[in-house]
């Protein structure tokens, strides 16, 4: 990955939450009939076509639910080349599409008791009963995003890489000491 194509560089700030750039991370865009593209993944990575809004884990990476047509795998930045041809040969001459999307994309991690509060700020979602495991597309301060909670306290976020600075430093100045708002307890 070029040093222009790196937006966030390892970039980590502290407030109210941890916010840390995840670095270069391998990410697929598959379109096409999920049940198509979940024999592909099972063949491929061993990972099943998650519900929807839901994410599915394994050794591999994971499998993001994006659209009723569409799911984000990511995984090792490596991998991704080899995965994405992998999924091709097991798709054939399925009506789909395979796209490597990782330096187009970045990921940031946020942890930390108040996530859901910091989010919140920037974005329009109810974070109330939001599930590990659970995914929601939505903006971050008016930029489109995916967000995803992985525990408790361990949430992702992919945006744009064009727009990854713009959002990282919006976090970073929303998790500040002094800001909190105790919705979310």
């Amino acid at each position: 990955m070029s040093d222009a194509v790196s937006a966030l560089k390892g970039a980590r700030a502290s407030g109210m939450v941890e916010l840390a750039d995840a670095g270069p991370t391998g990410m697929i865009t598959l379109r096409g009939d999920l049940g198509v593209l979940g024999g592909a993944l099972a063949s491929v990575l061993g990972l099943s076509a998650p519900e929807q809004r839901r994410v599915v884990s394994g050794e591999a990476g994971e499998v993001l639910w994006m659209s009723p047509d569409e799911l984000l795998v990511v995984l090792p930045y490596d991998k991704a080349p080899e995965a994405a041809a992998a999924l091709e040969a097991a798709l054939g001459d399925a009506f789909a599409t395979v796209a490597v999307v990782s330096d187009g994309r970045a990921l940031i991690h946020l942890s930390g008791a108040q996530t859901r509060d910091v989010l919140a700020k920037l974005m329009p979602v109810d974070f109330a009963g939001f599930e590990t495991g659970e995914l929601r597309r939505s903006r971050v301060a008016q930029v489109a995003a995916a967000v995803w909670r992985r525990s408790d306290n361990d949430w992702s976020l992919i945006c744009f890489r064009s727009v990854a600075d713009y959002v990282f430093a919006s976090l970073a100045t929303v998790a500040k000491p002094g800001g909190e708002v105790g919705l979310y307890r």
